[in-house]
């Protein structure tokens, strides 16, 4: 199986040297040509919780050629109307494209290569890219081999193509089939929109917005509108670590200080991650928001569903990016503490 790794950065790299070592005919695909060079030139370097090192074999967007078999989607969402596009050529009808982006991306990467060719993943390892070449796996080493990935068929069968693509990822790590994976990606945008979208709307740490009254209200608010949208929208949402997300839906605004204590119970341990849409922020780079918190949004439109503290994170992240500013946490709290004050 010819295989190609379109977005090789923290993850990426990662995958494409173990795919490697385990004997698999892989091309690294990444713009960044001095990362390329790298790889090519002394391989893929794995440190961190592990020490792992492969050669690998890297290209740059425009050197790909024949066709893929399987096409392991890493990019940002910012990107997939060109990079889906010119990656057309170079598939065949029976070609894989599997989705491991953040958010949900696999509605729109099925309108531009074909719904019949996507299949749905998850992440759910952590890796921070350090140097051209170079990138540290974060997760405890014997838990990312126990578990990696999620994958699944977009209408939950268990195929014999999710099979093959199984055995090939387990190269790499843990990788389990799921027969609803689209609620596993909506489980964890939840998660995402309230803390990463408050992180980079705030600018600060999970745990910032844990201690911060205003902060972990509007937290439960987030996640509220995240599942009256998703439930809007046929989604059923998966169990994560064994604790039921759809739980923090609010019935009633009695539940808030129910919904905080479990808000606080079940992300203490992040409390030290700042949001990587902060980090683009910083670098003055666009962030993914709208393929984060704007999917609740987007896919309220049409359900009579209310979004105001998703669309206020949006629209504080938006403004720090046509600025090139980082946003103030004193200053942006105001703006929810007025949502929350109902003003």
């Amino acid at each position: 199986m010819r295989i190609a790794i379109l977005g090789v950065g923290s993850l990426g790299t990662i995958v494409g040297a173990y795919l490697a070592d385990g004997g698999m005919d892989v091309e690294l695909i990444d713009a960044y040509q001095e990362h390329v060079d790298a790889l090519n030139q002394t391989g893929a370097k794995v440190v961190g919780t592990t020490e792992f090192h492969a050669k690998v074999k890297a290209i740059t967007p425009d050197q790909k050629s024949g066709t893929y078999d399987l096409v392991l989607l890493l990019t940002k969402q910012l990107s997939n109307g060109t990079i889906l596009r010119e990656l057309l050529p170079f598939l065949h009808d029976e070609s894989i494209v599997c989705s491991l982006q953040n958010g949900i991306p696999e509605e729109n990467v099925a309108s531009i290569v074909g719904a019949a060719r996507v299949i749905a993943g998850s992440v759910e390892f952590g890796a921070t890219f350090m140097e051209p070449g170079v990138s540290s796996l974060t997760t405890e080493y014997t838990q990312f081999k126990k578990y990696a990935f999620q994958i699944g068929e977009l209408n939950g069968e268990t195929s014999d193509r999710i099979q093959r693509v199984k055995s090939i990822l387990d190269l790499v790590g843990g990788t389990h089939i799921s027969d609803n994976l689209v609620g596993t990606k909506w489980s964890k945008l939840l998660i995402n929109n309230a803390f990463s979208g408050l992180s980079a709307a705030l600018n600060g740490e999970y745990g910032d917005i844990l201690d911060d009254e205003v902060g972990i209200v509007s937290a439960a608010h987030i996640a509220d509108e995240t599942i009256k949208v998703g439930h809007a929208n046929g989604i059923e949402f998966v169990k994560m670590n064994g604790f039921d997300i759809a739980s923090l839906e609010l019935k009633s605004e009695q539940d808030i200080p129910e919904r905080i204590k479990t808000l606080k119970y079940v992300m203490e341990p992040s409390r030290l991650l700042k949001a990587s849409m902060l980090q683009d922020l910083e670098k003055k780079r666009k962030t993914e928001i709208d393929y984060i918190n704007g999917v609740v949004s987007s896919k309220a439109e049409g359900t009579g569903i209310a979004t105001p503290y998703n669309d206020l994170v949006v629209k504080l992240v938006q403004s720090a990016e046509a600025t090139q500013t980082v946003p103030d946490f004193q200053t942006n709290i105001k703006a929810f503490e007025d949502l929350v004050n109902g003003q």
